[in-house]
């Protein structure tokens, strides 16, 4: 439906939930640090990022969901 109404851009191929977003302290979610851990590219730790280890959780998802592989 969604492919029909907005266009193939629109529709997702694969999606999964998620606990928590890596956000900053002030709030901010960090979705350049999203769009590279799941694009498998290196990327640095913000230095301004309320919570680290979300990071790990959000790559974990990936991979149990095979989205990434575990090497």
């Amino acid at each position: 439906m969604v492919r029909d109404k907005i266009g193939p851009v629109a529709a997702f191929k694969v999606v999964i939930v998620i606990k928590r977003l890596p956000k900053t302290r002030s709030g901010k979610i960090l979705r350049g640090t999203i769009r590279k851990i799941a694009d498998n590219v290196e990327y640095k730790i913000p230095p301004t990022i309320d919570d680290p280890s979300i990071l790990d959780e959000i790559k974990q998802d990936l991979i149990n969901n095979k989205i990434l592989s575990n090497g």
